[in-house]
């Protein structure tokens, strides 16, 4: 296992507590200077908050670790590709690189719908790296929506 998929592991970690959580299993953690600064993962249902992404989360654990906003040096993992909110925090911390798991063909804006990364000239650039164990970060996916289907229709019959 290279370290991409060693810290990929961990972001899926992550995705995990999310998925036991009933929200979407995306997991995201920021590695400094070969170490975990900030873990995080989706909390969106659980703070009725549409801002409680796993990527914002972990910036704000990371800045308040680093007691900066600037997040140079920084690189992020993250089991699910960014949605243009999140992409644009990539993009306004100076994270240097972001390593995306799987894409979303529905809201992801480093690649799939849009590339806020690439297609614009913003400040500051963010390389990005995708396929980190994409069937893993894949799977958890498609297992959390099969689940989740399963789930509301049993709740429905109720």
């Amino acid at each position: 296992m290279n370290i991409n998929e060693k810290y990929m592991k961990e972001a899926l970690k992550e995705a995990k507590k999310a998925y036991n959580k009933l929200e979407v299993p995306v997991g995201a953690i920021i590695v400094k200077d070969g170490k975990i600064i900030a873990r995080a993962h989706n909390l969106k249902e659980t703070k009725n908050d549409t801002t409680y992404h796993a990527e914002i989360i972990a910036i704000k654990k990371a800045s308040k670790k680093l007691e900066s906003w600037r997040l140079n040096g920084c690189d992020m993992y993250v089991t699910l590709e960014p949605c243009p909110m999140c992409a644009g925090a990539l993009i306004a911390s100076r994270i240097n690189k972001v390593y995306i798991g799987t894409m979303d063909e529905k809201t992801g804006a480093c690649g799939s719908v849009l590339n806020l990364l690439k297609d614009y000239k913003f400040n500051h650039c963010v390389e990005s790296e995708t396929g980190i164990l994409k069937s893993e970060c894949e799977e958890i996916l498609k297992s959390f929506f099969k689940d989740l289907r399963k789930y509301k229709s049993t709740k429905d019959c109720n």
